[in-house]
């Protein structure tokens, strides 16, 4: 029976060197096929990069910069989390670049070098394959990677998230694979296995019924300008009962806390709005269509939404879980901040052997996310 195994590691020690030597002696004696890593930004990425590379010369070796790292203990800041995966599985790894210049064939390019590294067409691609995707979120370029790299083969399963943080200005965003570090990049890392597997997300978001329905947009596609025919902040902010001042994501009663939704059948995709801006327009994280019709949810229970997700629904699809590479919004935790509840939410990770990051959005199939956690699990057979 095909199973999996994953040993985790996180270590706080700065010096490159010591630090890769603290991960691998806690990987244990098993050597990996997979190592995945996820670490601070303010590291020397290079020399971590050739510090843990020479330690693990034969293992795939992947990872990302953070602006919050996970793993069973919680939420880290400042740390290397890792993961050292063993097991019946066969991994191919393939890397877009130049996302700014052309996104769309960077996810093809990632697609098809991985699926060469394996020895399937894209079109083969099916139910003993999954893929986790990375990419430098500061480029905000989810949404056309993700045309490139389904257009092959659309039933393809992806889960994954953005390296880099929300609040940095400038953004930037470091990428690992095998003996590169990378940025305006996307990486692929696509799975073949009978071990069972699951894509799953989770929020903590509630429907009020309230519908809105974008009637202008303008040439990007990102900028809402009218809502319900109306000025968009004006009338997103109407809706909410505030001030446009009081919009934005950091604010207790802004768009974290009362983002839109898009209905698919019975399920809500959180497409949320981004910032109010100074023409009075909306910048949202997904890209939008005239015509297109959002319903304004509520944040309900955060930490709580998050423990039973890991602890009921994450066994339910997979059984007793091996493994869970999740994606957690940074949104939900500047939310979790401004509430005081950021341990709660931390501790809520305790419920699965996970590893990962806060996430510059999320990625979900063939969708992006706001305001999301999306995990890729798999089972212990």
């Amino acid at each position: 029976m095909a199973s999996m195994a994953l040993a985790s590691a996180r270590t706080s020690e700065m010096d490159e060197e010591r630090a890769a030597e603290a991960i691998c002696s806690q990987f244990g004696a098993t050597p990996p096929k997979l190592v995945t890593f996820f670490a601070s930004r303010d590291r020397d990425h290079r020399a971590l990069n050739r510090a843990l590379r020479r330690r693990l010369p034969r293992a795939r070796l992947v990872g990302a910069s953070t602006s919050g790292e996970i793993d069973r203990d919680g939420i880290h800041s400042g740390s290397i989390v890792a993961s050292a995966l063993s097991g019946d599985f066969d991994v191919g790894v393939g890397v877009g670049r130049d996302l700014s210049r052309d996104a769309v064939a960077a996810g093809a390019t990632a697609l098809y070098q991985a699926c060469a590294q394996l020895g399937v067409p894209p079109a083969n691609l099916g139910t003993r394959h999954v893929g986790m995707v990375v990419d430098d979120g500061s480029r905000d370029k989810k949404e056309e990677f993700l045309m490139g790299m389904l257009e092959p083969n659309p039933a393809l399963v992806l889960v994954g998230g953005g390296a880099g943080r929300l609040d940095e200005e400038p953004a930037s965003s470091v990428l690992h694979v095998d003996d590169e570090v990378l940025d305006d990049a996307v990486f692929l890392l696509l799975f073949q296995t009978d071990v069972r597997w699951a894509a799953l997300r989770s929020h903590a978001y509630v429907p009020t019924g309230k519908k809105l329905l974008v009637t202008k947009v303008d040439s990007s596609f990102a900028r809402a300008l009218e809502i319900d025919g109306r000025p968009a902040a004006a009338r997103y902010a109407e809706l909410l009962g505030v001030d446009v001042t009081d919009l934005g994501i950091d604010k207790p009663a802004g768009f974290a806390t009362w983002p839109t939704a898009r209905r698919i059948g019975r399920e809500y995709f959180i497409h949320g709005p981004s910032r109010p801006l100074d023409d009075g327009s909306i910048l949202f994280s997904n890209l939008l269509s005239e015509g297109t019709e959002l319903e304004l949810m509520q944040l309900d229970d955060l930490a709580g939404s998050t423990a039973r997700f890991l602890r009921e629904e994450v066994p339910a699809r997979v059984g007793p879980p091996a493994a869970a590479f999740v994606f957690h919004c940074q949104r939900c935790m500047s939310v979790a901040e401004t509430r005081g509840t950021t341990q709660d939410v931390s501790r809520a990770f305790h419920a699965a052997p996970v590893v990962g990051m806060n996430a510059y959005l999320e990625v979900y199939c063939g969708f992006q996310m706001t305001s999301t956690l999306t995990a890729l699990a798999f089972g212990s057979s």
